[in-house]
């Protein structure tokens, strides 16, 4: 790593651990949803007349919320109950917007993210990227507007810039820009709740293996979308329209609504499916002008997949499966994945230590120019599924990876674990995060890519400030290495505060 440090870098690695130093005191709490997005009523019963007369030797009945993954999702009017406990600056979390109703309100807050981040090898040394240090920040300032009981108005900005990045694309920049403004409403229709939202916003699906707001790298993934769901009972249903959002990294407010591809589905959810729950859904994905290896053209993609995960203790899971048909240009589309993940929690034990392994595979191209491309698509994934830094895409792969994680304590949590990879056919190429080709891969070497070891603390300093740190080496397999492939090492220093 020592030609990462020259003195034609000192100066701009200076500059970002400075500005990393500056936000490393703070950090957000966010932990990714397990279900698909949703909006969550505006507070109503909790602020009630009868609960502002309370007698003080009463429990309080209201619980003070904690700044979430969705940020929409929160319910501040739980601060219109005195019983809560207060904090500084809290007469800006909870705005009333009249006086005689307290489910109408305003309610602000802010995230920001800093992530010192070194890859001394990307792409394994094979691309025109070289050896790279820098710091990543995002800022996010939000408000939240809860007109009743079923009403809300959401608008939250985002500003990412790197800082001393060689390469710097449209994940890792997006100047001043809106990142969400929607409308949602929530209504009781017979035994049920029917929600809806419109405008911008995020979603995301399970474990965010394919559909995620793409919180790993800088800049978070958003769609203009029209979603809807009913639910009844242990029963969800849910459609939505989308257009993702197409990042510039030119201006502030430049962002738009990408005309040339189209996210849009139906899904359905069933909880207590033994001890799990059960989702699957039918996507259509449709993309202007793609191209993959052995094909290009107008991409029409049919997404089938489904879904189980639970937990029984000391056991838990997480399984999903996904078909794509369709077709690429002249080409048609036949490809698959998969993806699980099982645990098994040694309670008794000092630590908890939790003994895991992830099994993942996605099909690659096994005969290209026969008119059918098998590449598998992984749509929206979240970046940091496999680890942050970015080695493996979700395409032509077979993962196989153990971990043991410990609770050191209540706050703080160490995973350690070793991956190893292969592709699914040489004849397709090896593929990083956002389905970018390892040059000169396809059609070369074995099936064996390497095999990584990787080592995250995470430390939950308060319900506002979280910390970690993230570090991977990558030992690239013989085939590779013919090819002139290089061992990759990457460290990731982060820190998160959100109020």
């Amino acid at each position: 790593m020592s030609g990462m440090f020259t003195s034609r870098r000192r100066s701009r690695f200076h500059a970002a651990r400075v500005a990393f130093v500056a936000g490393a005191t703070v950090a957000a709490v966010h932990a990714a949803p397990s279900r698909a997005a949703e909006a969550t009523p505006p507070a109503s019963g909790n602020a009630s007349a009868s609960a502002l007369a309370t007698p003080a030797a009463t429990p309080c009945s209201a619980t003070r919320p904690v700044p979430a993954f969705n940020r929409w999702q929160e319910n501040w009017g739980a601060l219109a109950n005195p019983c809560v406990p207060r904090k500084p600056l809290d007469s800006l979390k909870y705005l009333p917007l009249s006086s005689s109703d307290p489910a109408w309100y305003l309610s602000l807050g802010a995230n920001l993210r800093e992530r010192f981040e070194l890859n001394n090898t990307p792409l394994f040394g094979l691309g025109a990227a070289r050896p790279d240090n820098w710091v990543i920040q995002r800022v996010e300032v939000h408000a939240d507007a809860h007109l009743g009981e079923h009403v809300q108005a959401f608008f939250q900005l985002e500003d990412a810039r790197p800082f001393g990045k060689d390469s710097v694309s449209t994940v890792d920049k997006n100047p001043l820009d809106v990142e969400q403004a929607f409308v949602a409403f929530v209504y009781g229709v017979g035994p049920g709740t029917f929600k809806a939202r419109v405008g911008r916003q995020e979603m995301a699906f399970d474990l965010q293996r394919f559909v995620a707001v793409r919180d790993g790298p800088n800049v978070r993934q958003a769609f203009d979308a029209l979603w809807a769901d009913y639910e009844v009972g242990k029963w969800r249903f849910i459609g939505y329209l989308t257009q993702p959002v197409q990042y510039r990294d030119v201006d502030a407010f430049d962002d738009v609504s990408n005309g040339h591809l189209t996210f849009s589905g139906v899904r359905v959810e069933r909880a207590s499916v033994g001890p799990g729950d059960l989702s699957a859904y039918w996507s259509r994905y449709e993309r202007d002008n793609a191209r993959f290896l052995d094909a290009s053209g107008n991409e029409r993609r049919d997404v089938f997949d489904t879904r189980y995960a639970g937990k029984s203790a000391p056991w838990d899971w997480d399984v999903e499966a996904m078909l794509q048909t369709g077709h690429v240009g002249a080409s048609t589309i036949g490809a698959w994945a998969f993806g699980a993940l099982g645990g098994y929690t040694l309670a008794a034990l000092p630590g908890t230590p939790r003994v895991g392994l992830q099994v993942d595979g996605a099909s690659g191209d096994r005969h290209p120019g026969d008119g059918r491309v098998s590449t598998f698509n992984p749509l929206f994934p979240n970046g940091y599924y496999f680890a942050l830094a970015g080695y493996t895409g979700y395409s032509n792969l077979i993962h196989v990876k153990p971990s043991l994680t410990f609770k050191l304590t209540p706050k703080l949590t160490l995973l350690t674990a070793l991956g190893f990879q292969w592709r699914d056919t040489t004849a397709d190429a090896v593929y990083g995060q956002g389905m970018a080709t390892v040059p000169g891969t396809a059609g070369k070497g074995n099936r064996y890519t390497g095999m990584y070891a990787q080592v995250r603390a995470d430390w939950l300093v308060s319900d506002n400030v979280a910390l970690a740190l993230e570090a991977v080496h990558f030992q690239v397999g013989d085939s590779l290495r013919s090819l002139g492939a290089r061992n990759a090492d990457y460290v990731g220093v982060e820190a998160k505060f959100g109020w």
